[in-house]
């Protein structure tokens, strides 16, 4: 039977996550040791795989019982973004053209879990990776990771 018989009558999607391999690989980070970790894991992943390599950043939004440092916290995470745009662009320019990797970066304010959820949807992104979380409190609670892979919507991957 040939393959396209197999398929006259079916379906077949717009859109379907690693068929040929990653085409958008998303990262989270958040300027700590474990996101840059897993910055390098997912760049070194894209440039092998020739795939789009999309940083996420996610802004924190100030609690109500913090409302009153609304303007410095959101000055601070301003900070952190930009700092993590420059430390990106660094690396880069120091690996130089033999180091071929398209990049973008994004930002998103409100929870991690929704931020990266919300960008590996939106750029339809065939994986997702991020840091394992160094607060203890998230052994109990959960940790962003285990949140994304509960989702099952992209394979996670959990760098050290």
């Amino acid at each position: 039977m040939s393959e396209d018989h197999e398929l006259e009558g079916r379906n077949t999607p717009v859109f379907e996550r690693g068929t040929d391999g990653p085409k958008v690989i998303v990262a989270g980070v958040d300027g700590s040791d474990s996101s840059w970790r897993a910055a390098a894991y997912a760049a070194g992943l894209a440039r092998r795989q020739r795939s789009l390599l999309a940083l996420v950043y996610v802004q924190p939004i100030a609690m109500a019982g913090t409302a009153g440092l609304g303007v410095p916290m959101a000055e601070a995470t301003s900070q952190i973004a930009e700092e993590i745009v420059a430390q990106v662009r660094e690396a880069s320019d120091r690996l130089g053209e033999d180091f071929q990797l398209r990049w973008e970066f994004h930002t998103f304010s409100g929870d991690p879990f929704s931020g990266l959820a919300q960008a590996a949807d939106d750029l339809r992104a065939d994986a997702v990776v991020v840091g394992a979380s160094e607060q203890a409190g998230h052994r109990i609670i959960g940790s962003l990771a285990v949140r994304l892979v509960k989702a099952a919507r992209w394979p996670v991957t959990v760098v050290p």
